[in-house]
């Protein structure tokens, strides 16, 4: 296997691995609704119990994905510059 499969090999696992915590991510907010629908139903009102169990978890859901994706774009840029690096140094 070339030095560049290897490289592409570890990029797309990085990838996955992301991906896959993403989906965990929205498994346990689709969780979340389905308990809140059980404990509090929706009676139709704009505002009331469940939207302000709601709204809040919903911006903690978004902070938690951000931070994830920052914290991916973070690792592929440092990645692609240790292999940028280390391609300088082969040359």
């Amino acid at each position: 296997m070339s030095t560049t499969q290897t490289r592409s090999s570890s990029a797309d696992r990085l990838i996955e691995s992301f991906h896959g915590a993403g989906n965990s991510t929205l498994q346990s907010v689709r969780k979340f609704l389905d308990t809140v629908n059980g404990a509090i139903p929706d009676v139709g009102a704009d505002v009331g119990p469940r939207q302000s169990v709601i709204d809040p978890a919903f911006t903690m859901t978004e902070q938690i994905v951000g931070s994830s994706t920052q914290l991916a774009e973070k690792i592929v840029k440092l990645s692609q510059d240790v292999v940028t690096e280390s391609d300088r140094a082969d040359e």
